[in-house]
């Protein structure tokens, strides 16, 4: 740890190893997948006493309400588990956030719940790199930083969410209200197992659309049906023929449907958007509400659209280079390579960066094959990344700024 200062070095030396994988392992051993409301309270319980060590108020906030398009073209709400929020000092002069999910992709159901040794140093198991791994780095990171002096005008909030796998659809606006008027965000997506960082990424959007026509009978009068089906076939066509550089279109699925000797009346199409700057969403919202309402016109059906681009593109703006450099120094400073690339994927980083926020997005530890059963943590990257974590914030500490 070269060109540090003594109360720099003396607050990353309380950060170790076995405390750390310890939190991990006791928090992968509860399934906590996005739709597991149990799970999710056991894990929101487990936190809220892991994060009782900061010197602030814990809050568990409920999740806004979520509406869900059934296969039946039903609109219903989905329930969601609670968020975590902590809160310190919120009359310092400088304020920072930092940002984690509880949830993973693993339900209840699957097969994937326990955790074993790949090899010394290398453990496997459900959330142990996303991101669980990453929650006991923010914490150590944070608790080694409150020991400096230079973090006492430093406030701060933590925000772990329950539904970050599946868009964050019940926390984003606590994440846009947590934002405001930050200095500067940390969010702990895991980083590559080189330690590569994720920089620029592009957004995404969900969307249902459920059609509705008319049955009749597939011999004696299909002239008198307008179907629903092939209305959603037709729009999928579409909307893939709008992919371009900048922009992929995934049509993901079709529901609905009759038997053979019925014209169907009911159809929803699932369809994923990806594109890569904020004009590009706005054009193809526009294009998409367009073609919908050609479709509409040409098959005679009514179409109803809902969902959104709930990722915002994240390109990297001066502020966001900025703080880049900065954990690149700190990386620098304590002998790690920091590197960073364009990323496919979303996260909270993007709606953190869509409020004029600079965020790092991929601070927690070095990990891979997420969101799947061959998932990995490398265990030594959990002091390595919590200290570059606390370096990080204590030089913004001292700077009083980016």
């Amino acid at each position: 740890m070269q060109n540090l200062a003594s109360t720099e070095r003396a607050a990353l030396e309380r950060i170790t190893h076995d405390p750390m994988l310890a939190q991990v392992q006791q928090w992968a051993a509860i399934n906590s997948g996005s739709g597991n409301l149990a799970g999710l309270k056991a894990t929101a319980d487990l936190l809220a006493d892991a994060f009782a060590i900061l010197p602030g108020n814990i809050e568990l906030q409920e999740p806004a309400p979520v509406e869900k398009v059934r296969a039946d073209g039903v609109v219903e709400i989905v329930e969601h588990g609670r968020h975590l929020v902590v809160t310190v000092r919120p009359e310092a002069p400088v304020q920072l956030l930092f940002t984690g999910h509880m949830d993973t992709v693993f339900p209840d159901d699957h097969s994937f719940q326990d955790q074993r040794w790949l090899e010394d140093g290398v453990l496997n198991g459900p959330g142990v790199a996303d991101m669980k791994g990453g929650i006991a780095v923010m914490l150590a990171a944070l608790a080694a930083a409150e020991t400096a002096p230079e973090f006492a005008n430093v406030g701060y909030q933590v925000m772990i969410n329950s539904d970050e796998e599946v868009g964050s659809p019940s926390s984003a606006l606590l994440i846009t209200a947590l934002a405001k008027g930050k200095t500067a965000a940390l969010t702990y997506e895991p980083a590559l197992p080189d330690g590569t960082l994720a920089g620029e990424r592009g957004g995404s959007g969900n969307f249902s659309i459920i059609f509705t026509g008319k049955s009749a009978h597939a011999g004696r009068n299909p002239q008198d049906g307008r179907n629903a089906l092939l209305a959603a076939a037709d729009l999928a066509l579409r909307l893939k023929a709008l992919t371009r550089p900048g922009l992929n279109v995934n049509p993901a699925r079709i529901e609905g449907g009759s038997p053979n000797n019925v014209v169907p009346d009911h159809a929803i199409l699932r369809v994923n958007f990806r594109p890569m700057t904020p004009q590009i969403v706005e054009e193809t919202d526009l294009a998409l509400r367009t073609l919908i309402a050609d479709i509409e016109r040409e098959h005679d059906v009514s179409a109803h659209l809902h969902g959104s681009f709930g990722r915002p593109p994240k390109p990297i703006d001066a502020g966001a280079a900025k703080l880049f450099d900065l954990v690149k120094q700190c990386g620098d400073d304590l002998g790690l390579s920091i590197a960073w690339k364009a990323s496919g994927g979303v996260c909270d980083g993007n709606n953190i960066a869509a409020c004029g926020i600079p965020v790092v997005d991929t601070m927690g530890v070095r990990g891979g094959a997420i969101h799947s059963a061959d998932e990995f943590l490398i265990t030594e990257s959990l002091v390595e990344r919590a200290r570059l974590s606390a370096l990080t914030i204590l030089r913004i500490a001292k700077k009083g700024a980016l």
